[in-house]
C-alpha cells in the first residue's frame, strides 16, 4: 500500500475541532437526508463539504450508504475534501482516497468511504466492464461544482449519463447554478434527478420554457407570461437556497469601475479590425475568420496584447503557444497606480490570456501567480493567508474555485480583464469574502475601456447577475427562507 493512501486512510485527530454546525447547516444536512436527488445551491462559504460529509456520515452509520464518488474540481479534490475531513474531529473516521495521479488504479481498489476525481478522470472511471463497475458498489454520487455539469452535449456528460441510475443518491452543490441563463438548469438538474424536474431532452425544455429571438443557436430567452416561474417551481423539491448574507456576517461588496482610453494607434486597430476584421500591425497580419473570433481579439486589444497566428501553426513550428505582441501599456499603468497608491495592502489581480501575464511579470517581475501545480498553489495561499504577499496573480478561470483567500483579511481584487463568464467574475470575488475575513468591505477594481467590448461584458454581467439572482430568490421565498 502507498504511503499516501496509508495516510489517507489513518483517523487524523491531532489538531481536529469538533463541528458544531449553525442551524442553517443542519437544515442542509436534513435536505440531503431526506432527498435522494438534492441541489445545495448555497454561497461559497457556507460549507457545503462539511454539510455533505455530515449526511453521508450519518447514512453510513445508518447502513444505507457505503461508498460515495465525490467529483470535484482538482484544486477541491486535492485541498478542500480532504482538509474538511482532517479539520473536524467528526469526520476523522471517514477514509478516502484521491482517484488521480499515476496509482490511481491501485487506489481505486481501496476499500474506503469516498473517492475524489476531478471531471477530466470520469472518462477514465467509466471505461470498465459494467460487471467491474457494479463491482466497486458506488452507492452515492457527489458532484461538487454542479455548475461545471451544465452541458448536456458535451462528452463528459454524456458518458456519466448512462450511469447515474447505478446511484442511490445524487447530490450537487454550487453556488451559480444559473449564472449565464436559466438554460444551463437542465443539465445540472438532470445530473440529479434524471430528468424529472425539466423534462429528459434539452429540446424539448428550451421549446417549453424559451425562444430564440435572434435566431442565434446560443441565445435562448425565457417566454413571457410566467416561463421563468415555471422553471422555478419545478426545481423546488430538488433545490435548497441559501445565501451568505443571511448566515453570516461577511465584507460589503464595493465596486469600483475605472473607464479607461484605448490610446489612438491602438484605437485604430480596434476598429479597423472590428469592421473589417483584418489589420495589420509592425508584428504582421491580424485575421478573424469570424465574428467570433474578431471578438477575442478585441477582448485581448482592451486587455494590452494580441496573439499572432493561430494554435495550429504554433503547433507546427513546435511552440508550446502562440507568439504574442504587445499593443498598449494602459492597463498595466493602472495597476501599477493601484499598487503604489494600496502601499503594501494585498491585492489579488485576475487575468485572461498568457500575453496578459507576460505584461504583468514584464511589471511585476517575481510576483507569485497560481498555476497547474498543486503544490505550488497550495504554497502560495498558504503564504497569502499568512499576509506575507502583498500581490499575487491568477488566470480567473483557473482560481474560480477551491481556494480560501480570507485569511489575510484581504479586501482588494482586481480585474484586469473582465470576463463574459458571471459563474468566473463571482466566484472569483467569494475566494477573498467568505467566513473569516473581518473586513469591514471587499473593494473590486474594475478597469474598463470605453467604446468597447469591455463596455459589452460590464453590461452583460450585470444582466446575467440580476437573472440569477430572480432564480435563487424565487427559490428563497418559495421556502420561507426570505
Amino acid at each position: 500500500m502507498s504511503k499516501f493512501i496509508t495516510m489517507s486512510k489513518m483517523p487524523l485527530k491531532v489538531f481536529a475541532e469538533p463541528w458544531n454546525p449553525h442551524d442553517y447547516m443542519k437544515k442542509g444536512v436534513k435536505w440531503l437526508l431526506e432527498h435522494a436527488a438534492a441541489g445545495l445551491f448555497l454561497d461559497p462559504g457556507l460549507g457545503k463539504t462539511s454539510i455533505t460529509l455530515a449526511a453521508f456520515k450519518m447514512l453510513k452509520r445508518r447502513g444505507v450508504a457505503r461508498k460515495a464518488l465525490v467529483i470535484a474540481p482538482i484544486r477541491a479534490v486535492y485541498d478542500v475534501w480532504p482538509e474538511e475531513i482532517k479539520k473536524w474531529r467528526d469526520f476523522n473516521e471517514l477514509t478516502y482516497v484521491i482517484l488521480h495521479g499515476p496509482n490511481k488504479e491501485e487506489r481505486l481498489a481501496e476499500d474506503v468511504d469516498l473517492y475524489l476525481i476531478n471531471p477530466e478522470g470520469v472518462p477514465w472511471l467509466l471505461d470498465r466492464p459494467p460487471r467491474v463497475w457494479r463491482d466497486l458498489g458506488f452507492d452515492t454520487l457527489v458532484i461538487d461544482e454542479l455548475s461545471k455539469w451544465k452541458n448536456s452535449q458535451g462528452v463528459r456528460f454524456k458518458q456519466l449519463k448512462k450511469f447515474l441510475d447505478d446511484f442511490d443518491r445524487r447530490w450537487g452543490l454550487t453556488g451559480t447554478p444559473a449564472a449565464n441563463g436559466l438554460v444551463d438548469l437542465f443539465g445540472q438538474m438532470y445530473m440529479l434527478d434524471l430528468g424529472r424536474s425539466l423534462g429528459r431532452y434539452i429540446t424539448h425544455y428550451r421549446l417549453t420554457y424559451f425562444t430564440n429571438p435572434d435566431n442565434m443557436g446560443w441565445k435562448w430567452v425565457p417566454k413571457v407570461g410566467g416561463a421563468k416561474e415555471a422553471i422555478y417551481e419545478r426545481i423546488k423539491p430538488v433545490a435548497l437556497r441559501m445565501e451568505d448574507r443571511d448566515y453570516l456576517e461577511l465584507p460589503d461588496i464595493v465596486p469600483l469601475w475605472v473607464p479607461l482610453k484605448l490610446p489612438p494607434k491602438a484605437r485604430k486597430l480596434y476598429d479597423t479590425l472590428e469592421d473589417e476584421l483584418i489589420a495589420e500591425i509592425e508584428a504582421g497580419l491580424v485575421v478573424a475568420a469570424n465574428a467570433a473570433a474578431a471578438g477575442t481579439k478585441l477582448w485581448q486589444i482592451c486587455n494590452g496584447g494580441l496573439y499572432i497566428g493561430d494554435d495550429i501553426a504554433a503547433k507546427v513550428a513546435g511552440k508550446a503557444q502562440r507568439d504574442a505582441t504587445v499593443i498598449h501599456d494602459v492597463k498595466t499603468n493602472w495597476l501599477r497606480e493601484l499598487v503604489d497608491e494600496l502601499q503594501g495592502e494585498p491585492l489579488l489581480v485576475c487575468y485572461q490570456f498568457n500575453h496578459d501575464l507576460d505584461r504583468l511579470l514584464a511589471e511585476f517581475p517575481d510576483t507569485p501567480c497560481f498555476g497547474s501545480n498543486r503544490m505550488v498553489n497550495s504554497n502560495i495561499q498558504a503564504r497569502w493567508n499568512r499576509g506575507e504577499l502583498p500581490l499575487v496573480f491568477g488566470q480567473q478561470d483557473s482560481i474560480a474555485h477551491a481556494l480560501n483567500l480570507q485569511g489575510a483579511n484581504a479586501r482588494h481584487i482586481a480585474h484586469y480583464s473582465l470576463t463574459w463568464n458571471l459563474e468566473t467574475f463571482e466566484q472569483v470575488l467569494r475566494r477573498i469574502r467568505r467566513q473569516g475575513n473581518t473586513a469591514a468591505r471587499v473593494f473590486q477594481h474594475l478597469p474598463y475601456m470605453v467604446d468597447t467590448t469591455d463596455e459589452d461584458r460590464r453590461y452583460a454581467l450585470r444582466a446575467k447577475a440580476s437573472g440569477q439572482k430572480a432564480l435563487l430568490d424565487a427559490l428563497k421565498i418559495r421556502r420561507g427562507l426570505k
